[in-house]
């Protein structure tokens, strides 16, 4: 078997690391780094395990595009904070923690002085980057991470097989899905089991 394409799910992995890891974890100068050092122990642990041939932390460059409010108008309208009042047009924003905004730069910073890809897109949410990325993969496996069930639309087994390794409950009792996994779970046709998991999801 081909070492494999890994392919991160970015954000999801930040703030779990960031609810995960106790806050208590500081730098020498007393700020939180609890993302920090869950985020990259978890890239290494996968690193290790996986050992892939290529990785990639996928990112949300725009974490609720218009286009989809557009489509959806409650479209992750339970994430949003309101930074006006209600008679004022402003911009949505997602509701960060505090302590995790510089952390997620501290992140992008290590990610580029480690060498280690980053791939996003203007418009688009990291989903979007994974799914495309996966999709368009035509020589090796691919491993999408993620914490976010909807990604198991993306499992293929053509035309390289694509699997993902599912976070709900923790790096260390992570479940990897592939299409004979997602169609046992949920009961979907194993020859379209991504197609059909999206379908069912709506």
């Amino acid at each position: 078997m081909p070492a494999p394409v890994l392919l991160l799910d970015g954000a999801s992995m930040w703030f779990r690391s960031y609810f995960g890891v106790p806050s208590s974890i500081t730098a020498p100068d007393g700020r939180p780094v609890n993302a920090v050092r869950g985020f990259f122990d978890s890239v290494a642990t996968l690193i290790t395990r996986q050992q892939p041939d290529r990785l990639a932390v996928c990112l949300d460059l725009d974490w609720r595009p218009q286009w989809r409010v557009d489509l959806v108008a409650s479209y992750k309208a339970h994430r949003v904070a309101e930074e006006a009042p209600a008679d004022v047009d402003a911009p949505d924003i997602e509701e960060v923690p505090d302590e995790l905004t510089p952390q997620v730069e501290w992140i992008a910073e290590l990610l580029d002085a480690f060498g280690i890809a980053t791939a996003g897109a203007p418009d688009y949410e990291a989903d979007d980057v994974l799914g495309t990325l996966a999709a368009a993969e035509r020589r090796d496996p691919v491993i999408v991470v993620s914490g976010d069930r909807d990604l198991l639309q993306v499992v293929a087994e053509h035309p390289v097989p694509v699997s993902v390794l599912y976070l709900g409950r923790g790096l260390a009792r992570a479940t990897l899905f592939g299409p004979a996994e997602v169609a046992e779970r949920y009961g979907l046709p194993a020859q379209r089991a991504g197609a059909a998991y999206a379908e069912m999801a709506l």
